[in-house]
């Protein structure tokens, strides 16, 4: 008698949840009848995509549809080329992927394994230990910074290096973090860099990078120079407010990013998304709009909800995670029949926390004068 289905499984599988992503607007509008929604759950940008991003999907609707019988240029060369002129970095040292997440996947992959270690923080993106049990490694979860710390809820990279042995692959880091909205000070992640063994990748995912004000953000694009294990990744799904069309890269050494393209899929990134990345990455007018408008109304928010005793954690990226000071999925839930979608945290351990994405100056009074009906209520 052969083997189950079920223990086929490998061991890590069988440690998983699937992942669950912010509530749809069309889901809600099917549960509830509800016509006027916001949802301020996923981090996308509120202000949708770039206009050149506009033009480009519509001159390719109208000159390039006819190709889309032929497959996508496999290795994404003309986006490859406008990535490295902006990082001043060699073509064959970008790795392109369909969203961020892909570069994770792939990465972990390429590095992870049984017998195998990955290592990233409590409160960390829930795709990291994800990615990492996939292909049947440990997962090695690093008590964040405590609540009374000056980074609340934040990477502790001293305690990394006490999880990290000549087992670990790859060490995950997220700066600004997701779902916490924290970050880790340019030196302290370069010192992290100088003293984490050579053999150990470490990813610096930089989803939400161009959020942060300029006295905080790395430049990470010259650390490359000096450590060839070090995997920075990026996305349009953020900034550019490209989440529909799933398209990020990494940033590595040569020899990494050879590693990497011997798994990647041929076609990961396609055609319609190619061709869209390039114009959003030439309008640099959105992205300054987008980050200048972000920092203004995150700013807001954060005064109004400490104004109604809610303790915010620290963010330098488009939303905000803040204490309810009670069960935050009862008040979710009560929320979506105000027609505001937010995200709770109880799947990452912080049961009394909400997520609400920065969103327009109307959109975040809406989202506050839903949350003070439903706290009223409570």
């Amino acid at each position: 008698m052969g083997k189950s289905l079920n223990e086929q499984a490998h061991a890590g599988i069988h440690g998983l949840h699937a992942y669950v992503p912010g509530k749809p607007i069309d889901d809600l509008k099917r549960e509830l009848g509800l016509t006027s929604i916001i949802k301020l759950a996923s981090n996308e940008n509120p202000f949708g995509v770039a206009p050149a991003v506009t033009r480009a999907f519509a001159e390719f609707l109208e000159k390039g549809a006819s190709d889309l019988h032929r497959y996508p240029d496999g290795g994404g060369y003309a986006l490859k080329q406008d990535i490295a002129a902006r990082h001043a970095i060699e073509p064959e040292r970008v790795t392109l992927g369909n969203g961020s997440n892909d570069v994770l996947e792939l990465t972990a992959r390429v590095f992870l394994g049984p017998g195998k270690n990955a290592v990233f923080s409590q409160y960390a993106f829930a795709v990291y230990p994800i990615v990492a049990q996939a292909v049947n490694a440990e997962v090695r979860e690093v008590p964040a910074l405590g609540p009374e710390a000056d980074m609340p809820y934040g990477h502790d990279l001293d305690a990394f290096l006490d999880h990290i042995d000549e087992n670990t692959g790859v060490v995950f880091i997220a700066s600004p973090n997701n779902p916490t909205g924290t970050w880790l000070a340019p030196d302290a992640i370069e010192a992290f860099l100088q003293t984490v063994p050579p053999g150990v990748v470490v990813v610096l995912d930089e989803a939400y990078l161009e959020y942060q004000a300029d006295s905080e953000r790395p430049d990470s694009r010259q650390w490359l120079e000096r450590f060839e294990n070090l995997v920075v990744t990026r996305t349009f799904s953020k900034i550019y407010g490209m989440a529909g069309l799933r398209v990020g890269y990494a940033l590595t050494s040569a020899a990494v990013a050879d590693w990497i393209n011997r798994i990647r899929q041929p076609f990961n990134v396609n055609t319609v998304a190619l061709h869209c990345a390039q114009a959003a990455l030439a309008d640099e007018d959105f992205v300054a709009y987008s980050i200048q408008t972000n920092a203004v109304q995150r700013a807001s928010l954060a005064d109004e909800l400490a104004a109604r005793g809610l303790r915010c954690v620290p963010s330098q990226a488009n939303f905000i995670t803040f204490d309810c000071g009670q069960p935050s999925t009862p008040v979710y839930r009560a929320m979506l029949h105000e027609g505001v979608i937010v995200r709770p945290l109880e799947s990452y351990a912080m049961p009394e926390h909400l997520r609400v994405t920065v969103g327009s100056q109307k959109e975040n009074q809406v989202f506050l004068a839903a949350l003070d009906s439903v706290l009223e209520r409570a």
